[in-house]
C-alpha cells in the first residue's frame, strides 16, 4: 500500500539519462540553496548552519514524500519575519518547537484533505503579506549591506527603521564596497551566464576580494556567529510542555497556512512549467513530515521555495531524485567547506537577500490591484500595511476577516428582487421585468424575479425587498427562483418568516428552484408547509396554475390586461384556450 502510494506516476519511465538530468539540476540548485540557507537563517536570528541543516533534511523529505515531482524545499523569505518575531519573543528552542506543531498541522491538512481550500485564500491577501514580507527582508539587510555598527535588532519595523537612521553615521566603507561588488555581479551574471548562479558567484568574488584586499576591515559570519562546523547535526527531542504548546499554537498555525500557501503556489508554478500535475494533499502531507524531523535535527521551518524548484525545472530535472540530490550535495558541502562558510562577510549576503525580496515583492501585481480602486485594493492596503507594522499573524486574520466581510456586502448588494410580467410582444411571452407599470400590474398575482444568494449576508433585507416590490399585498406571489444559486439556514429563515406571514391570507408558489435550495426547504420542513403542488420547474406552468385561484370577481372592469387571458377574465367571458409562456 504504502510503496503504491510513495511510487505512483513519480518514476514513470525513468532513465539513465533522466538520472544525469537529475544530477545536474540538483547540483545546480544545492549550489544555489546554500547560500540562501544561510542568508535566511541569519534574518531569522538564528545561525547560519540552521538554515543549511533546514535545506539538508526537508529537502530530502520534501522530495521523498511530497506531491511535486519537481518541488524545491527549504527555508523560504516567506517566513523570515514570523520566524525572527518568534526567536525574538519565545527564543530559539521555542521556534523548534513551533516548527513542530507547524508540521503535525500541515501533516493533518494533507490527511483529511484541505490541500484544495488554500486557494481559496483570496489573492490580495497573498500579494499584500509578500508584499509586506519583502519590504521587511529588504530593510532588514541595509544595516548589514553598509555594515553599520552597534545595530540592536528589533521586533518591529518602525523600530529597525529608527535604528538604522540613528547609526547611519557608523557606515563601513568596506562592507559598503563588499556589498556592491556582490550585488552588481548578481545582477549582471544572468545576462550573460543564465545557467550560472549570480548569487553564488557573487558571495565567492566579494568573499575574495575581501579576503585579499581589506581582511578584518568587514564583520563576518565567523566574526558574528562564530564557526560553522562541519560536523553533521545532533538529533534532539526539544522539551515540549503544555504550556509551551499553548503559547506557541498561534505562531505555529501561522507557519502552517504560510507554508501551506508558499508550497502549493510553488507546486502550481511547477505545473504551469512542465505542463504536469501535483497532489495538494500529498504536498501538504510531505511539507507536515519535513517540519516535524526537521526540527529534531536543529532546523527552521521550511515550504516549497519557487525560485529553486523554477530553476530546477530548467535545468532539466525529471523527478524528485533532483531534490533529494540537492540536499545530499549541501551535506557534502557541509562536510568539506562548512569552515570556510565562516569567512563570508555578511556584507555579501545582504545583496543576496535583497534581490530575494525585489523579486518576491510581487511588485507589478501590487500596483496592478491598487489601480482597480476596490474592495480588493482595501483588502490589499489593510493586509500590507499590518505586515510591515505589526506582524503577519495580525496581517493575515485582519485581511481574512476584512475579506469576507466586502464579499458578504458585495453579495448582498447582489441580490435582486424585481417584478416581472409576461411580454406579449415576445414569440413565447417571456418573463421580463421592464413592462410593469402602473398601469400594467397584475393586482392578484405577483411575480417576482429573485436573483442572487439567499444566506445570511442577504437575509436581513430579502423581506423589505420583497415588501417594497409588492408595494400591496396581492391574492398570490410567484417566486421565480431560478437565479438564486445558493440557500443558507439563516436565508431560509427569512424566506419561511416572510411566506407564513403572506399564507395566512394568500398563496406562495415557487418556479425554478435549483437543487441545493430545494434540499434546504425540505429539510427546515418548509417545502412541505408551502405544498408540494405549489412547486414547479417551469414559470409557464406555475402561472397557467397561478391564474386557476384568482378571485374572478376581482378581475372584473380590470383595465390592467396584465397577462393574455385577461381579455377575459375582466369581461367574464371565459376561454380554456392553453397559454403558453416562457420560463
Amino acid at each position: 500500500m504504502f510503496s503504491k502510494w510513495f511510487f505512483t506516476g513519480r518514476y514513470k519511465g525513468y532513465s539513465l539519462q533522466s538520472f544525469q538530468k537529475d544530477l545536474l539540476s540538483g547540483l545546480v540548485v544545492a549550489v544555489i540553496a546554500i547560500p540562501l540557507g544561510m542568508g535566511f537563517a541569519i534574518a531569522s536570528g538564528v545561525k547560519p548552519e540552521y538554515g543549511i541543516y533546514t535545506t539538508i533534511i526537508a529537502g530530502i523529505i520534501i522530495s521523498l514524500f511530497g506531491g511535486s515531482k519537481y518541488q524545491i524545499g527549504g527555508p523560504t523569505g516567506a517566513f523570515i519575519p514570523i520566524l525572527f518575531g518568534i526567536v525574538m519573543t519565545y527564543g530559539y528552542e521555542n521556534l523548534l518547537i513551533a516548527g513542530l506543531l507547524a508540521g503535525v498541522m500541515l501533516f493533518l491538512m494533507g490527511v483529511f484533505r484541505l490541500g484544495t481550500l488554500i486557494k481559496y485564500i483570496p489573492r490580495p491577501i497573498t500579494i499584500g503579506f509578500t508584499s509586506g514580507i519583502a519590504i521587511t527582508i529588504f530593510v532588514g539587510q541595509v544595516a548589514n549591506f553598509f555594515g553599520l555598527e552597534n545595530i540592536e535588532r528589533h521586533e518591529k519595523f518602525h523600530k529597525n527603521v529608527i535604528e538604522i537612521i540613528n547609526h547611519f553615521n557608523t557606515v563601513n566603507f568596506y562592507s559598503m564596497l563588499t556589498a556592491c561588488i556582490c550585488l552588481i555581479i548578481v545582477i549582471i551574471t544572468p545576462k550573460f551566464f543564465r545557467k550560472i548562479p549570480g548569487s553564488l558567484i557573487g558571495l565567492l568574488a566579494s568573499t575574495i576580494i575581501a579576503t585579499i584586499f581589506y581582511p578584518e576591515q568587514v564583520p563576518t559570519i565567523g566574526s558574528t556567529y562564530g564557526e560553522i562546523s562541519s560536523n553533521l547535526p545532533e538529533f534532539s527531542i526539544p522539551e515540549i510542555t503544555f504550556d509551551k504548546i499553548v503559547n506557541l499554537i498561534g505562531p505555529a498555525f501561522v507557519i502552517a497556512i504560510l507554508g501551506a500557501i508558499e508550497s502549493l503556489l510553488s507546486a502550481v508554478v511547477a505545473d504551469e512549467m512542465t505542463k504536469s500535475k501535483h497532489n495538494s494533499n500529498r504536498e501538504l502531507i510531505g511539507q507536515g513530515l519535513a517540519n516535524i524531523v526537521t526540527p529534531l535535527f536543529g532546523g527552521i521551518p521550511a515550504t516549497g521555495a519557487i525560485a529553486r524548484t523554477a530553476t530546477n525545472i530548467r535545468n532539466g530535472a525529471m523527478s524528485p531524485i533532483s531534490g533529494i540530490i540537492h540536499g545530499m550535495i549541501v551535506l557534502i558541502i557541509l562536510i568539506i567547506f562548512g569552515p570556510y562558510a565562516s569567512s563570508i562577510p555578511l556584507a555579501s549576503m545582504a545583496p543576496i537577500l535583497m534581490v530575494v525580496a525585489w523579486n518576491m515583492s510581487e511588485r507589478h501585481v501590487f500596483f496592478q490591484l491598487l489601480k482597480t480602486k476596490t474592495e480588493d485594493s482595501i483588502v490589499l492596503v489593510v493586509t500590507f500595511l499590518l505586515t510591515v507594522f505589526m506582524n503577519i499573524t495580525v496581517a493575515v486574520e485582519i485581511g481574512l476577516l476584512l475579506a469576507i466581510l466586502l464579499f458578504t456586502k458585495r453579495m448582498s448588494d447582489s441580490l435582486v428582487t424585481v417584478k416581472a410580467l409576461p411580454d406579449h410582444k415576445s414569440k413565447n411571452g417571456k418573463m421580463r421585468a421592464h413592462i410593469v407599470t402602473d398601469t400594467r400590474d397584475c393586482p392578484q398575482i405577483s411575480i417576482i424575479n429573485v436573483d442572487g444568494p439567499l444566506f445570511f449576508g442577504t437575509s436581513q433585507i430579502f423581506s423589505q425587498k420583497i415588501i417594497n416590490t409588492i408595494n400591496e399585498k396581492p391574492r398570490i406571489i410567484l417566486f421565480r427562483m431560478g437565479n438564486v444559486p445558493f440557500m443558507d439556514t439563516t436565508g431560509e429563515v427569512s424566506l419561511s418568516s416572510f411566506v407564513h406571514d403572506f399564507m395566512k391570507d394568500g398563496i406562495v408558489i415557487i418556479s425554478g428552484l435549483k437543487r441545493q435550495p430545494m434540499n434546504v426547504l425540505k429539510k427546515t420542513g418548509l417545502y412541505e408547509a408551502i405544498g408540494e403542488e405549489h412547486f414547479f420547474e417551469h414559470t409557464g406552468v406555475a402561472l397557467d396554475y397561478a391564474l386557476t385561484m384568482l378571485n374572478n370577481n376581482k378581475c372584473l372592469d380590470c383595465k390592467h390586461f396584465a397577462f393574455k387571458e385577461c381579455n377575459s377574465l375582466s369581461t367574464g367571458v371565459h376561454h380554456s384556450k392553453e397559454k403558453v409562456y416562457s420560463k
